[in-house]
């Protein structure tokens, strides 16, 4: 990699880690985006840049996950007997879907990425949170919910927080609660759908040197070092301030990104 790249892959990994602290959410909606134009501009395979991107993006949560989950677990925040509960379901899921990821076109795979990152920036942008109306169900639901977070979070390459701060806050769990947890079950996510990634591309040619399964190595150990330096301090921040005016700004953001992912999507078709 040349220094301009390095460069950039550095802070793109200092800024989603810091957001993911902060915000409770995962960086792949910006890492999928920025991931697969630098890919496009170096002159990855059209047909498998999206699929690199989102599996590179999902392993970069292995790391932010452990950073900022620390920091959360210090504030007493994290609801460990619900990450031991919905990760079964949640391990199961993500090696599906990764392995269902693997097998769909450029297209589709950014048509699912979009729309799923645009439905989740609306509900950001209109600060609609789900009523407290029930309460966390018994094993069999939680595996049955574990599924559903895991399968879509390694489709669309994010760590899941998109959907487990919603179902836990509708289950009458704190939103700080809510928040680390999520953050804790980034990681289960993550090495599921990263071994997933790998078995899905491991007998796709053409892919660029450097890369295990769809995982791009080199731009992984590149996010994640700068990932896991910023990912504690959006955490610490995340305890201090109102996030909701920069919730909003993050969602606009995601939207445009989200655009971008349909361009790309239709281009390589």
């Amino acid at each position: 990699m040349d220094w301009a790249l390095i460069a950039s892959l550095l802070a793109l990994g200092a800024t989603t880690g810091f957001i993911a602290g902060l915000l409770g959410v995962g960086g792949g909606g910006i890492i999928v985006p920025f991931l697969t134009a630098i890919s496009a501009a170096r002159g990855y395979p059209e047909q498998h840049i999206v699929h690199m991107a989102i599996a590179t993006a999902l392993a970069t949560t292995l790391f932010t996950s452990v950073s900022s989950v620390r920091t959360h677990h210090q504030h007493g925040a994290v609801r460990w007997p619900v990450v031991r509960s919905l990760t079964p379901g949640i391990v199961l899921g993500a090696v599906v879907g990764a392995q269902i990821a693997g097998r769909l076109s450029a297209l589709w795979l950014a048509v699912i990425f979009a729309v799923f990152v645009s439905f989740s920036a609306l509900q950001m942008l209109l600060d609609r949170k789900p009523k407290p109306t029930r309460e966390l169900p018994p094993a069999g639901g939680m595996f049955i919910a574990g599924n559903v977070i895991g399968f879509i979070s390694s489709m669309v390459g994010v760590g899941g927080a998109f959907i487990s701060v919603p179902y836990l806050a509708w289950s009458n769990v704190k939103i700080h609660n809510a928040v680390a947890t999520s953050a804790a079950l980034g990681f289960p996510i993550a090495a599921a759908g990263t071994v997933g990634y790998v078995l899905a591309g491991r007998n796709v040619a053409g892919l660029p040197e450097g890369t295990v399964g769809f995982i791009n190595l080199p731009a992984l150990a590149t996010i994640a070092l700068a990932s896991v330096v910023t990912a504690p301090l959006g955490a610490r921040t995340a305890h201090k301030l109102n996030t909701k005016p920069l919730q909003r700004i993050f969602a606009l953001l995601l939207l445009t990104l989200a655009g971008y992912m349909l361009y790309r999507g239709f281009k390589s078709a």
